[in-house]
């Protein structure tokens, strides 16, 4: 069984190291609550821009100087900002994560941010934003996250275009000196590494980043209510969203459960029941997903504007139908599932370093992979029946895209 050995550092940046021996390789994670729940209204998209300006250099180096220094370990990096946080990633070979974690140092805490540069960010951004009216059902989705939350949590993360377009070099740089920081953040770590070693390696590179972003908000939602967005496309896009249980919930798993049955392969529920028994739709799906202190179900379909009507009444139908109760055969499929998957990702160092760091950024401690099978396993018949009875799926918000309005 991997150990997971963990330290708050006094800057307010918690470190976590699985140890894995039989792994030639490390990965590791550093998250920074910087998202876009934290955006300003009026800098919408600023925390997106920032993960991005971030790479064009650090440290002394410019941007090319800082790529070719990582490229010249075999660094395989990604970054990424969504609601909460952003994230860089990278993998390597252990001898060189000494080297590695003095750079994402330097991008963190000693970016170049060179204002020549600022406008090809602006420019990516705005295609961003743009490509998204070219794919209706991301255009959906996000705007039936607006319409959910009265919160910040459904401000879009690439931004708007008047306040992408508003942006100077300036107020973004200011957004950077707001809200980076060692408070909050997690650098998580795993792969063959010894924990000593790299703690040591830490508290030396990070222990002087001070500051870091304010506390997010609270989740807060809207009233329930539906809206059709008018656009002229060849399909409807069809999309609900139900609140769940937040993570760290006796049922967290039970709902996860609930949903793989709903919408985990060929043999599910939406999939046969709405795809191949009554050919409603092409794509249908519904995904579990969580926020800090907040959990959700969201589901998609797309159809023909003459089939809308029926799809959305089959689609809500179908969920709600899971407060009936699921069968034996069902739950224990669903178990193999989820076990699978955990097991698989068990297997990649980077997926581990993810979970450690989104585990504690969300629950504020780290869980084995031990700790997440018996979570699954534990989940009976009964309790999720039960559990299923008194959380009924029967009170959506509901959005629709395209020619014919049937919300």
């Amino acid at each position: 069984m991997a150990m997971i050995i963990s330290e708050a550092l006094e800057n307010g940046l918690t470190v976590a190291i699985e140890e894995q021996p039989w792994n030639p390789g490390v990965s590791m994670v550093l998250l920074v609550p910087v998202g876009a729940v934290s955006d300003p209204l009026e800098r919408q998209g600023s925390a997106s821009m920032l993960e991005t300006w971030l790479w064009k250099g650090a440290g002394g180096r410019d941007a090319r100087a800082f790529a070719d220094a990582l490229d010249a370990l075999g660094v395989r990096r990604s970054s990424g900002t969504g609601v909460e946080y952003t994230v860089f990633a990278a993998s390597l070979l252990p001898e060189s994560l000494a080297e590695v974690l003095e750079l994402y140092a330097d991008l963190v805490m000693r970016p170049l941010l060179p204002e020549e540069a600022f406008e090809s960010v602006r420019a990516l951004a705005l295609q961003e934003i743009v490509a998204i009216k070219d794919q209706p059902p991301r255009k959906l989705m996000r705007r039936l996250r607006r319409e959910v939350f009265a919160s910040p949590h459904g401000q879009p993360v690439e931004g708007v275009e008047e306040t992408v377009r508003a942006m100077s070099a300036a107020d973004v740089y200011e957004e950077y000196r707001r809200r980076y920081g060692g408070r909050g953040s997690v650098l998580a770590l795993a792969g063959g590494v010894a924990a000593n070693t790299v703690l040591t390696m830490v508290r030396e590179l990070f222990a002087s980043w001070s500051g870091g972003s304010p506390q997010a908000p609270q989740v807060k939602l809207s009233p329930m209510h539906s809206f059709h967005e008018q656009q002229q496309t060849e399909q409807v896009q069809i999309g609900l969203f139900f609140k769940d249980v937040p993570p760290g919930h006796y049922d967290f798993y039970a709902a996860r459960l609930a949903a793989e049955i709903l919408s985990g392969g060929f043999s599910s529920r939406l999939f046969s029941e709405i795809r191949e028994k009554r050919s409603l739709v092409y794509s249908v799906s519904a995904t579990p997903g969580s926020l800090k202190g907040f959990g959700y179900l969201s589901a998609y379909a797309s159809t023909m504007p003459e089939r809308a009507s029926e799809t959305l009444t089959a689609l809500r139908d179908e969920i709600a139908r899971l407060s009936d109760g699921v069968s034996r055969e069902e739950l224990d499929r669903a178990k193999i599932s989820i076990r699978s998957d955990l097991v698989l990702s068990g297997e990649s160092s980077h997926a581990r370093a993810a979970a450690l760091a989104r585990d504690i950024y969300i629950l504020g401690y780290a869980r084995t992979l031990e700790d997440l099978e018996a979570e699954v396993v534990d989940v009976t018949l009964e309790r999720i029946n039960l559990f299923l009875r008194n959380h009924p799926y029967d009170r959506p918000w509901t959005g629709t895209l395209g020619p014919v309005e049937v919300v």
